[in-house]
Parts: structure tokens; C-alpha cells; sequence
């Protein structure tokens, strides 16, 4: 077992809490007894969640904001509560030609997805190792095992989450601490509205989705577990190792004319 069981002077972060699969790993993680640290921007969901589970704590913060991250580190290192568990989930993709998107979109992209995920690691990684106890949880994605040509800036993000987890999850070994990296499929969440990818959901098999309750259970499992890699259900480890092996001149293609734009 990785993640310890909850005590009173623990608690497990959980990032990109007010929605999705954030939300459903904050459930997850409260029916195991745990004290949960919910963290997004959205402070009115967050208290609704708060409520919810009872025990929890809403912190707001922008972690694409250096000055967000730090307030939370801040906040939490004076909390009097010990970070057992690390969920970075916080995170979001955007679709199109790399060239006609927003730059600054694409950078707060990248340093939501990856900047802030490393950060908060590299806080709580330490502190962790030397109790001998403890456990990283990082959504990485099926997108992450390739290019995806109208989804650059998202896919390489997530490649690095997957590529970053795997590594330090080797290097954990026999610590007593774990770093799973999550690499769902299609998740029936925000994620699409948000990116401004709906044209995009109908091209994804009806078969290939699954909902934020059943992710995060699996995830949770994964953790507690101190698996290196979890990937919910059959279809998408299908494609994940598709992804992996199929030469580039025939998959990239065929993953520009999916991800193109109506």
C-alpha cells in the first residue's frame, strides 16, 4: 500500500477540484476517511464541495499564477496538517492550428499542465520520502503517447505528465511512495466545452467514453495501490499502445483529419 491510511494531521491535495474528475477523486478519497484539500479557482464550487464531504478545506488559487502557487504552498505548509497525498489534476487542452491560437493561452497551457504539476511535486515529494509514506497521483492522458496534430499543445503537456510520472514512480522504489500517473480516454466532463473542442465529441466512439465516477475510482484504487500506470478500461489501453507502436507517417494523418476543426 502507498497512500497511508487517513489520520486527524493528514490531509491529500486534490487539484482542478470543482468539476470533472477532480470532483469525483475528492469523493473517492473522502469515503476512505481522508481530509481533503480541494484547490481550483472556482471558490463558490469548492465550498459546495467542501460542504459535501464534510471534512475537507476549500483553498481558491490559480496555479497557472506563480503567486497562486505560492499562497497554497504557503497555506498549507502552516496548515498543521501533513500533504500524504498529491492529486494534480488541474489542467486543460485547447484545439486548432498552433499557429492561429492564442500564445498566451497556449503558454498558460503549459504551465497549468506541466509547470504547476512539477512544482507541487517537487514540495511535497521530499517530505513524503522521509516519513516513508505517501503517494503522488498525476492525470496524464491517452493523448500524451503521441503527437496529435489540431491538439500540439495539449498532447506534448500530457506526454511529459505520463513520460515525468513513470520516471519518478522507478525512482520511488522502495521508499514506501509512489507516483501513479492517470491516462484516461474520452471523460464526460467540462473538458470539451472548455477547450472549445464539442465539434470533437462526436468523432470519438460512443464505447470509448467514460464517466469522471468510474476514472477516479480506478485512479484511487491505483493510488492507494502504488501503481505506476492506470488506464481505465479495455478500449483505451487498445489505443494507447496503438498510439505507441504505429509508425508516425501513417498515424499522424490519420490524427490530423480527427482533430481537425469543423
Amino acid at each position: 500500500m502507498s497512500l497511508p491510511a487517513a489520520e486527524t494531521n493528514t490531509t491529500v491535495v486534490v487539484t482542478g477540484a470543482s468539476s470533472g474528475i477532480g470532483a469525483e477523486l475528492a469523493r473517492e478519497l473522502s469515503r476512505l476517511g481522508h481530509h481533503v484539500t480541494l484547490v481550483a479557482r472556482r471558490r463558490e464550487r469548492l465550498d459546495e464541495l467542501a460542504a459535501e464531504l464534510g471534512d475537507a478545506t476549500a483553498q481558491p488559487a490559480d496555479l497557472a499564477d506563480p503567486a497562486g502557487r505560492a499562497e497554497l504552498l504557503g497555506v498549507l505548509r502552516n496548515s498543521g496538517r501533513a500533504v500524504v497525498g498529491l492529486c494534480n489534476n488541474a489542467g486543460f487542452g485547447t484545439f486548432g492550428r498552433f499557429w492561429e491560437l492564442d500564445p498566451d493561452t497556449e503558454a498558460r497551457e503549459v504551465t497549468l499542465n506541466v509547470v504547476a504539476l512539477h512544482e507541487l511535486t517537487a514540495a511535497f515529494l521530499p517530505q513524503m520520502v522521509n516519513r516513508g509514506a505517501g503517494a503522488i497521483l498525476n492525470v496524464g492522458s491517452v493523448a500524451g503517447v503521441q503527437p496529435l496534430p489540431g491538439n500540439a499543445t495539449y498532447a506534448a503537456t500530457k506526454a511529459f505528465v505520463n513520460s515525468f510520472s513513470e520516471a519518478v514512480h522507478t525512482e520511488l522504489k522502495g521508499t514506501g511512495v509512489s507516483c501513479t500517473v492517470l491516462t484516461p480516454g474520452p471523460v464526460r466532463t467540462e473538458f470539451m466545452e472548455v477547450s472549445d473542442g464539442t465539434d470533437l465529441e462526436s468523432r470519438a466512439p460512443s464505447f470509448t467514453w467514460q464517466t469522471p465516477h468510474d476514472v477516479a475510482r480506478q485512479a484511487v484504487d491505483g493510488m492507494v495501490r502504488g501503481r505506476r500506470v492506470v488506464t481505465p478500461g479495455l478500449a483505451i489501453k487498445v489505443a494507447s499502445t496503438s498510439g505507441r507502436l504505429t509508425p508516425r507517417p501513417l498515424l499522424l494523418p490519420l490524427m490530423r483529419r480527427v482533430y481537425r476543426k469543423s
